[in-house]
């Protein structure tokens, strides 16, 4: 019986996390982790698999003959622009639990701006017993930008807690109970959004996308009075001096971004001093790297039964 190639493991997450799971993954072949100072020099060249986020600019050189590339988040734009990348199948990371905490993030984002939780903090601070109106969610629309799994899902739980919910995607897609709009009905989506949440993937056509020009086509007489910016998709997708001009100048009323330009978000950045803007550290939803182990042992398997691998990268779209 054949000697099954390793898996080569490159991945930039807390270190003690990704040992621990290697413990018990890929036990039928083993694994090169390639934080494990053991195996700097290591011989890559017989490596069929590998398991990616961020990974060494060298790595496709030292290992010239792999089949699958498996990337260790739901975005794979970390890797598409490095030199050297092989012309094999990408696979990106679809898990449950991955997609649920992302829709949790969401929902508790569009919740936090519809019950102007930032005035009830205000009000705590001064130990003022002020009360604060707010409309019910059904009299506001969330604009969803990125209908792929994560999009989708967090768009009906969305609906289920009463918001009126639209979608864009650069395609136009059918989707039951929701209206949509595409790349050439950006504006009229953009007229009906009072939230504007962002969970699109980086692509060329992306890249500073959320901008003055776009906050500025958004809903000005809605029921929030005015329109709110939650960006969990990629961070080089907005331009974080327009989202601060905008919510100085009133354009926005508020902002919830879990993605930045620059990770960490540099100390001077004025964002940070900001009342009615959220700031999380890029963890609204955070591989779990035993179910990432799972996962891809089990798109290896299908491969090696000749059965389609899931969840393959288009490299045309970039995503």
């Amino acid at each position: 019986m054949p000697v099954k190639s390793p898996v080569l493991v490159d991945l930039k997450f807390t270190p003690e996390a990704i040992v621990a799971a290697l413990k018990t993954a890929f036990a039928d072949r083993g694994s090169i982790n390639l934080a494990d100072p053991a195996n700097k020099g290591a011989d890559l060249s017989q490596v069929d698999y590998a398991l990616l986020w961020k990974p060494d600019a060298d790595l496709f050189q030292r290992a010239p003959n792999l089949k699958v590339i498996f990337s260790g988040g739901a975005g794979v734009d970390s890797m598409m622009n490095i030199a050297d990348l092989p012309d094999i199948p990408i696979v990106r990371f679809v898990d449950r639990s991955l997609t649920v905490r992302m829709t949790e993030w969401v929902v508790l984002q569009c919740l936090m701006h519809l019950r102007d939780v930032f005035g009830h903090f205000r009000h705590q601070r001064k130990r003022v017993w002020g009360h604060l109106s707010a409309p019910e969610a059904r009299e506001v629309t969330v604009g969803v930008m990125g209908l792929g799994i994560l999009g989708l899902d967090a768009a009906a739980k969305l609906k289920v807690m009463g918001f009126d919910v639209i979608g864009w995607s650069r395609q136009k897609k059918q989707i039951d109970g929701m209206e949509t709009f595409d790349a050439g009905e950006l504006d009229a989506f953009l007229a009906r959004t009072d939230i504007l949440v962002g969970l699109l993937p980086l692509t060329p056509e992306t890249t500073g996308l959320y901008n003055s020009s776009l906050f500025s086509k958004l809903r000005r007489n809605g029921a929030l009075g005015k329109p709110v910016f939650i960006n969990a998709g990629r961070g080089k997708s907005q331009v974080q001096a327009d989202i601060a001009s905008a919510i100085e100048t009133g354009v926005l009323g508020g902002a919830s971004l879990d993605v930045f330009d620059v990770e960490p978000l540099p100390m001077d950045d004025p964002l940070w001093g900001m009342e009615n803007v959220v700031i999380t550290p890029h963890d609204a939803a955070v591989s779990e790297e035993y179910s990432l182990m799972r996962h891809v042992e089990e798109q290896i398997a299908r491969f090696e039964r000749g059965e389609p691998l899931q969840y393959l990268v288009d490299r045309r779209r970039g995503y």
